[in-house]
This record gives C-alpha cells, structure tokens and sequence, in this order.
C-alpha cells in the first residue's frame, strides 16, 4: 500500500511538472497565461522600457513650432542640445517610455541604439540581416516585440545626454555613443552625444575607507580642477610654449590628476571646491563625470564639497550634490538639512585592525559670495548653525574614538581659507603669492577646530598660495595647521610669476599618529616631494 502511494505521488509529481512547463513554453510563445498573472509576476527590470527615441527641432522665427512632445506619450531630457547657444534653434531628447508590466500586446523595445548617417544594416558587418529605424539627428533604432525582450539584459532602459569629445560615462551599466548626434551646428556649441543604459540600474555601494595593514592611509587634496564642458580652455598655462603653444585645460588637468593616481596611490581623494567652472559649464554633469572617472576606474573613494563656481553652471549645489553622491566610490553626502550650505558631513577611517575610527575628516561647506555685501565685501563665511553642528558632531563621536586602540586624529577640508590665514606674523611652509581671499567677517571656526582637537584644516580657493601655516596658541603652543591645496586645474587662474600647477598630500601613519603632506607638480620637478614636512607627530601639531 505504502509503495503503491509512494509511486502515484513520483507519478503526479513528473506529471505536474511536464504540465507546468509545457505552459511556460507555450506562454513564453503565445503568452497563453490571463494578463493578472502576469501583473504578478516578477519583472525582470522593475521599472521602466525605452520604447523610442526621437529628436525635436524648434526655431524662435516659427511661433507654431514647438520644442515639447504630448507630456502623456513622451519624457523629454531637459538639456537642449544646443546648450542654449543656438541663434535660432532648440532641439531636445524624447523618448518613451513604459513600465515593463504595462507593454502592450506587439509593442516593441529598444535592444541598440547607433548614431550614424547610413542605415547599420549597410554600414557595418555582421547587420545585413537586422532592421533598423531612423530617426532624426542620425538615431538608429533596432526594436523587437519578442516575448520577453524587456527582460533581456540589452534592453535599453535609460538615456541621457552627454556634451563635448572628450565626455565620459562613468556610471555601470551605461554606455556612452562614440559618435555624436547629427545637428546643424555649424561648430557653434559641444556636440551632444547620447548615453544608454541597458538592464537593470547597477546597485552603488558606498565604499568604507580603511587604514593599510601597514597603518598608513593616504590622502590627495585635489583644489580648484575647474572643469568645462568640452575641452576648456588654458589659463595662464606654463610653460607657455609647450606643445607649440596648444593647451586643452581639461585633458591636461586630469591627464597631471590621472598620473598622480597611479604613481602616489592615495587611499581617498579630497576634491575641496571648484570642480566644475560654471562658467564655461553649460552641462556641469558632464564636467562632475570627468573627475568622476578617473576615481571610479581605479576603484579609489572620493569626497566633494563645493566652491564658490560650482554651482554657477547648470547645476545647483543640491542637484551637483545628488548626482555625485549616486556615482560609484563617491562618500559626499549634502549634510543635516537644518545646517547652512550643501556638503557638510564627515567621513570615517577605519583602524587596520578594528571597526573603530583612526581619522576623521570633517568637509564643511564655505558657501559663495558674501551673504552681506555691504557690510563684509568678498566671500561668505562659515555660519553659526555649522559651527554648532561641528561641535555637536565632535562632541559626539569623542566616547566612539576613545575605543580606538591608538591615537585618533581630526583633520578638517574647507573651500574658501579661514580669516587666520592672513596672519602673516605665523610660521608657514610654501607659496604666498597672492593676498589670502578670505572672508571679511570672522565667525570663529578657527577657534572651534582647536577646541575639538583638529590638528590640520586644508582649503583650496586662492591658486597660487600652496602654503602650511602654523597656528600657535599665547604660549606659543601649535595648535593647528592651515594649509592650502594649490590650484591643479588649467581651467582656473594661475600666473603670478610662473605658478606651476600641483597637488597637496597628506600621508598618515596611524602607528606613530604622525602626518606628514607635500605637494606634486605638474611641470619642472615633477617626481620631487614639494616642501615636504611633518605637521603632526603623535597626534599633535608641531613645528616644521
């Protein structure tokens, strides 16, 4: 009795499956199954298709052209592709799109995307036999309503727009278009260049900075990279003859930041303010993508926080903040919202050895202008709200840091200098070359960083200063030492009598609680440490 039932249940079993994927395949075929179990099962990119993609011209002498799809049937990319430069014309990126469970019966996705004047299908190899679709501005379009197409990892599932040459896409998954979109530009603007994604958007984990078996940990403070959109032009560029005179700002800026890179292999990078030069950044994404990706593809963490051109591009400080926070190997966050500026926040090392604290680096926001032009001519100055956020932060973290093993230490990164970086009567270590830009109304952080126990701030802002300045308390105890980056970037000012750009590093040994910082140049003596010196030794500042 019990084998018979044993036997009848092996039976039913083999015959439920069979059963079972024979309406898979028939479904997978015909879609035989009612739409409500397919509304229930699992998507394979939750979210959105691309469907199509079209290109929109409209001209300001045509009053009846309009430069916007029906809202219900199409997205628009807000970028015009002519970066508002055109005298005439706007064009814009539309696409549809549709929620993978809410395709129609037949309704077709995008599998590729090609930009070109001839039909693939007889422009390249291999593509005889495919149907593409042509749309303007020289898109192609393979589409296919094959059952489960959405699901494939070459369904397109975003676009974006991207400008100039030498633009780049760091993001996973999505591939940048090597040609650009066919407009009658007439070489007035950066060529636009679409970007796709296929499949599922990739998951961004945020990296844990980490002390080295060896206890060291190496930071690079990367100032003032004042990127374009596009290649940008040469500022005050030394030597002035080199390369015949020829001088693209930004494939020269991080051509110097890329071989630094690989030769100091610093552990985090800094960016302290002014990555993007709003002013010749009509799409500041693509400027935030070029620094991006020299960090991304070499697997090292970033942080950001902002100068005062930044933000005077296409983009807020919000919106740079969000975008940057999204991208791979990037520790920026925007801060507490009830504090003044974007990009207040800290970030922890790791001991080697335990999931305590070493090093803390706080990143402040310096803001712009002056918030009271009339009063205090210049540049805006750290608020009150940061100051108590500062001390409630620290004061926080100091029970959490006492179970570190060794000597923790705080170090601290701003954009604009502190009012105490006058002070000429100070010792300090490198190039004075221009009158500190600091603000006019001293709001004490100085202060607050020697009460919390910070033993090095270090701001970018003014090009051409690179110095290490010591502040000593009435008893002529150091107290902390304020340092600038030196401009890198070939997009900014420089001169001054021949200012080469360069790079501030801060390399920590956590075993003696000792940092030591030099800067690379990125002409002349290249391969030399710069004004190297120990600034700190057993957790405290000392005289270099």
């Amino acid at each position: 009795m019990t084998r018979r039932m044993v036997r009848a249940g092996i039976q039913l079993g083999a015959l439920t499956f069979i059963a079972l994927l024979l309406v898979y395949l028939l479904d997978n075929r015909y879609r035989v199954l009612p739409e409500s179990i397919h509304n229930h099962l699992p998507a394979h990119h939750p979210g959105l298709v691309i469907t199509d993609i079209t290109v929109v011209t409209c001209s300001s002498l045509n009053p009846l052209s309009r430069c916007k799809l029906n809202p219900d049937e199409w997205h628009r990319i807000e970028k015009d592709l002519y970066l508002n430069s055109g005298w005439v014309s706007s064009a814009y990126v539309h696409v549809q799109r549709r929620k993978e469970g809410e395709l129609a019966q037949g309704e077709k996705v995008i599998h590729d995307v090609r930009l070109g004047r001839l039909d693939p299908a007889t422009a390249e190899r291999g593509q005889g036999n495919e149907r593409w679709e042509s749309r303007p501005a020289g898109i192609w379009l393979k589409r296919t309503s094959k059952r489960h197409a959405s699901d494939s990892e070459n369904a397109i599932t975003a676009v974006d727009v991207l400008f100039g040459a030498d633009a780049v896409e760091p993001r996973p998954g999505w591939e940048i278009k090597d040609t650009p979109l066919l407009l009658d530009t007439s070489g007035e603007t950066q060529e636009a260049r679409l970007s796709v994604r296929r499949g599922t958007p990739a998951k961004i984990e945020k990296p844990v900075p980490k002390v080295k078996k060896d206890g060291k940990f190496k930071i690079m403070q990367a100032a003032d990279l004042h990127l374009s959109t596009g290649l940008g032009t040469c500022r005050d560029a030394e030597p002035a003859g080199l390369n015949g005179g020829k001088c693209d700002a930004d494939s020269r800026t991080l051509d110097f930041i890329g071989k630094l890179l690989d030769q100091e292999k610093p552990d985090l990078v800094v960016l302290s303010g002014d990555q993007v030069n709003g002013e010749t950044a009509p799409d500041a994404q693509t400027a935030v993508f070029k620094f991006a990706e020299l960090f991304i593809k070499r697997s090292i963490p970033f942080a950001t926080i902002y100068g005062n051109h930044d933000d005077e591009g296409s983009l807020s400080r919000s919106a740079l903040m969000s975008l940057t926070q999204s991208l791979p190997y990037s520790l920026s966050e925007p801060g507490p919202s009830d504090v003044d500026g974007v990009g207040n926040y800290i970030v922890e090392v790791l001991g080697r050895s335990s999931q305590e604290s070493a090093l803390t680096l706080y990143l402040l926001d310096t803001h712009s202008y002056s918030s009271d032009e009339r009063k205090y001519k210049g540049y805006d100055w750290i608020k009150e709200s940061q100051i108590e956020w500062f001390h409630q932060t620290a004061h926080g973290l100091q029970k959490p840091h006492k179970k570190y093993p060794f000597l923790h230490m705080d170090l601290a990164f701003i954009h604009i200098p502190l009012p105490e970086y006058r002070n000429q009567s100070n010792t300090a270590v490198g190039n004075w070359r221009e009158p500190p830009t600091a603000p006019g109304l001293n709001s004490g952080f100085k202060d607050a960083l020697v009460d919390e126990g910070v033993v090095v701030v270090s701001c970018g802002h003014d090009h051409v200063n690179d110095y290490c300045m010591l502040e000593k308390s009435a008893e002529e105890t150091p107290q902390l030492w304020m340092c600038y980056g030196g401009g890198a970037g070939f997009g900014g000012y420089a001169g001054y009598g021949g200012y080469h750009r360069r790079v501030r590093f801060f390399d920590v040994d956590t075993n003696e609680a000792r940092i030591t910082t030099y800067k690379r140049l990125e002409y002349g003596e290249t391969e030399k440490r710069i004004d190297e010196q120990i600034i700190v030794e057993s957790g405290k500042p000392v005289s270099g």
